[in-house]
């Protein structure tokens, strides 16, 4: 329990920190580069405002998992992750990363069928395939979490 206090301050610290910086992404960086690249790529503006949005939604997910882990640890806190609150996190962490795996998705077979080059592809597919692990991932440790939820229940009531 001491190492698990030692991580929760400093991982809370980076999680601030983090969604910090993904605000600032989402409102100023991203959609000012996708206007510079439509400035500079007149054949490719169209892509302005649909490469924004699939962005931004991105980045809305990796929020949700944020605020879903920032819970999660205040569960390891209070020592209450073995409960149903627990479970309803770690849901809102899978569907996060399941809306954002199938707009990658979408994203890959678009730019695959009207690609010139296979370095982009190649590189999506890597991506698509490194957070469907982490989705799949995400979905093991949410059924161990599960019973390990259903074996302290069970154990409580027959202390």
């Amino acid at each position: 329990m001491v190492t698990e206090n030692r991580a929760v301050a400093p991982l809370r610290v980076f999680l601030v920190l983090l969604f910090g910086i993904l605000v600032v992404f989402q409102t100023l960086s991203l959609p000012g580069q996708f206007a510079y690249m439509a400035e500079q790529d007149p054949e490719h503006a169209y892509l302005r405002w649909p490469a924004t949005a699939v962005s931004v939604f991105w980045v809305l997910c990796v929020q949700v998992v944020i605020v879903a882990t920032w819970k999660l640890l205040t569960l390891v806190k209070n020592d209450r992750i073995f409960t149903q609150d627990a479970l309803a996190w770690v849901d809102a962490i899978v569907w996060a990363i399941a809306a954002a795996w199938v707009v990658l998705l979408g994203v890959f077979l678009y730019i695959g069928f009207n690609a010139d080059d296979p370095g982009l592809p190649l590189l999506l597919f890597l991506t698509l395939v490194g957070v469907a692990v982490l989705g799949l991932l995400m979905v093991v440790m949410r059924a161990l979490l599960r019973q390990a939820t259903t074996l302290r229940t069970d154990m409580e009531a027959v202390i």
